[in-house]
C-alpha cells in the first residue's frame, strides 16, 4: 500500500532523508520511529505530498506521489502533530467545510460527519466552537478530518499526544479497529503506545532507516540472554545447582525474601515449562514464574547510540 524505494531530500545541502527503501502492506499498523530530526516528519510530509523529494521514488495506493500527487491525497487522510484547525468555525462546520474540499456532497458530507463523529467521540462538542475545546477535544477534530474521506491509508503523527490516559487507551483501540478497513502509518515518540498498537516498526535515525522489524524481532536484537524470573520455596543450594542443570541456563543468581527465594535465570531460551518441571520433580513450590525481555525503548535507545556512534568513527 505504501512503497518506498531509495528515497531522498536535502534542504540545501543537508540531507534529510538518505536514500531510504521500506513497504507497508495492505492491512498493517506500522510504527515509525526515530529521534527528533531523523527523517520522521519529512518523510511523512513527501509521503502526504506536502513536501517534494529530490531522489527515489514513492508510491501510495499505487499511485506516485510525484506524477499523481492529487490521486495520492484522495487515498491518503493525514493527521500531523499540530493539527491545523479554524478555531472559530463549529465543529459541524469544520467538517462540513473539509467533506466539501474533499468533493463529498452533501448526502455523503452528512453521512461522513455522522460516522467519523461516533469513531472520534465528538458527539458532546459537535456543535461547539474549535477555539473554546481542549487540545484533546482538538485533537479528535483533526483525526475525524483524516477519517472524513475514508482513505485508504491513515497517516499519524503523534495521534495521542494531549489526550488523557482513558483517551489514549480509547485511541489506541480505534487504531487497531481503524486497521480492519485501512492501512495505517504511525509515528510516535511514546514507545510504550506504539509497542501496544503496531505490527512492525522501522526505526529512521539520520535520514537512514537503521532498524526493521516486529518488536519481538527488535527485542531479540539487543536482548542477549533474557531473565527468567522466579519465586520458590526450596533449599538454596538445591535449587540454584537445579535450574543450572537445564539446557540453556547461562545463570542462576537467587536471594532470600520471606521464606522464598527470588531467582534471576539468564537464558536466551524460553525455560519457564522447564523450571516448572524442575519444582515438581524436586518438591518446591512456585509463587511466581515469567520471562522478562528487554523492552522497545531498549532497543530504540542501543540502535540509535549505535548508528550514531558510527557517523562520527
Amino acid at each position: 500500500m505504501i512503497e518506498v524505494r531509495n528515497l531522498s531530500k536535502y534542504y540545501g545541502s543537508r540531507c534529510a532523508v538518505d536514500k531510504i527503501s521500506f513497504s507497508v502492506a495492505e492491512g498493517e499498523i506500522v510504527g515509525f520511529l526515530g529521534p527528533n530530526g531523523a527523517g520522521k516528519t519529512t518523510t511523512i510530509r513527501v509521503l502526504t505530498c506536502f513536501h517534494p523529494a529530490d531522489d527515489g521514488q514513492a508510491s501510495v495506493a499505487g499511485h506516485d506521489v510525484f506524477q499523481k500527487s492529487m490521486d495520492v491525497r484522495k487515498h491518503v487522510g493525514y493527521l500531523p502533530e499540530s493539527v491545523p484547525l479554524y478555531p472559530e468555525m463549529r465543529v459541524r462546520e469544520y467538517l462540513q467545510f473539509r467533506g466539501k474540499i474533499r468533493g463529498l456532497g452533501r448526502a455523503e458530507r452528512d453521512a461522513a460527519i455522522g460516522r467519523v463523529t461516533q469513531r472520534c467521540w465528538l458527539s458532546e462538542v459537535i456543535d461547539r466552537p474549535i477555539g473554546q475545546l481542549s487540545k484533546g477535544y482538538r485533537q479528535r477534530v483533526g483525526l475525524a478530518d483524516a477519517l472524513i474521506h475514508n482513505p485508504k491509508v491513515l497517516i499519524l503523527d503523534e495521534p495521542t499526544v494531549g489526550l488523557d490516559p482513558g483517551q489514549v487507551r480509547e485511541t489506541r483501540s480505534l487504531i487497531r479497529e481503524l486497521a480492519q478497513d485501512h492501512t495505517v502509518m504511525l509515528s510516535s515518540h511514546i514507545l510504550p503506545e506504539v509497542e501496544a498498537t503496531c505490527k512492525r516498526i522501522i526505526i529512521i535515525n539520520r535520514g537512514r532507516i537503521v532498524a526493521s522489524g516486529t518488536t519481538a524481532e527488535l527485542r531479540e536484537r539487543v536482548a542477549g540472554d533474557h531473565n527468567t524470573l522466579a519465586e520458590i520455596r526450596g533449599p538454596k543450594d538445591g535449587v540454584e545447582a537445579g535450574l543450572r542443570a537445564i539446557t540453556g541456563v547461562t545463570d542462576v543468581r537467587s536471594e532470600q525474601r520471606d521464606g522464598w527465594l527470588r531467582v534471576s535465570i539468564a537464558t536466551r531460551n524460553d525455560v519457564r515449562e522447564a523450571v516448572f518441571q524442575a519444582a515438581m520433580k524436586n518438591g518446591w513450590s512456585i509463587r511466581e514464574l515469567r520471562r522478562e525481555g528487554a523492552s522497545l525503548e531498549d532497543f530504540f535507545v542501543k540502535i540509535v547510540a549505535s548508528a550514531a556512534a558510527q557517523a562520527t568513527e
